[in-house]
């Protein structure tokens, strides 16, 4: 998801772009069951905000189920419950949740301070993780309070909850870890990133060690597509042998 279009990208790297329209997708999350269903949010074209929109043609084109709470909304951080894939939940103007689909929002509560990024629990509905510039962050009450996830409250840029509930997150100066939703006792699987942040990241669904995620350097002003064959050790652009 970009801010010209939907865009497939192979595994030598190369990106044909998909979606009917070239809007901005700012907010973007999969079904965790149904290839077909996309949902997204952001801008289109000619200005202004989509609301939360969904794709039933794996992203070709899009209808608008909402226009959330204050809306058009424009979720710039939004996940879907795989414990109950009804519920979804955004940031805009606060935490808002629907617990229809998408087709009614209510608004939760102010959110955590400084979000980056949103991951919803794969086994218990009221509980989230938020990624924040001042850490991870946690709540267990659907997202009307957080408290830390992590020790070390240093800015987080990325978490992502897997099928399997284990929870991945990025911190700068830490790096790359995971735990288990069960047990969250963080595990650090790579500290070499530096001031390279890790912003999004996905597991293959047929192959849970095999991630891709997207990084970005402000100070060289690069990103890149990047996939580990082994749960996180190790990182390689993608398309590079």
């Amino acid at each position: 998801a970009t801010h010209r279009g939907l865009y497939a990208v192979a595994r030598d790297g190369g990106a044909d772009r998909i979606s009917a329209n070239r809007n901005d997708y700012m907010g973007f999350t999969p079904h965790p069951s149904d290839p077909n269903v996309l949902y997204g949010s952001g801008h289109p074209v000619g200005g202004g905000n989509m609301g939360f929109i969904r794709s039933r043609d794996k992203g070709k084109t899009w209808e608008k189920l909402a226009n959330g709470v204050d809306g058009p909304v424009d979720f710039h951080q939004m996940d879907i419950s795989k414990a109950d894939p009804d519920i979804i939940v955004g940031m805009s103007r606060g935490f808002q949740m629907s617990r229809d689909g998408g087709r009614s929002w209510k608004m939760i509560a102010s959110g955590p301070e400084g979000l980056i990024d949103l991951a919803a629990s794969a086994t218990d509905t009221n509980t989230f993780y938020a990624a924040t510039r001042r850490g991870l962050v946690k709540s267990k009450d659907g997202g009307r309070s957080w408290k830390p996830a992590h020790i070390v409250q240093r800015t987080a840029t990325m978490v992502h909850v897997g099928a399997d509930a284990t929870v991945y997150a990025h911190q700068i100066g830490t790096g790359f870890m995971k735990t288990s939703e069960k047990i969250l006792s963080w595990h650090v699987l790579n500290n070499s990133f530096g001031q390279t942040y890790m912003l999004h990241l996905t597991v293959d669904p047929e192959n849970a060690k095999l991630l891709y995620a997207i990084t970005s350097n402000q100070r060289t002003r690069t990103q890149a597509i990047v996939t580990s064959p082994d749960d996180g050790k190790t990182w390689k652009v993608l398309g590079t042998k």
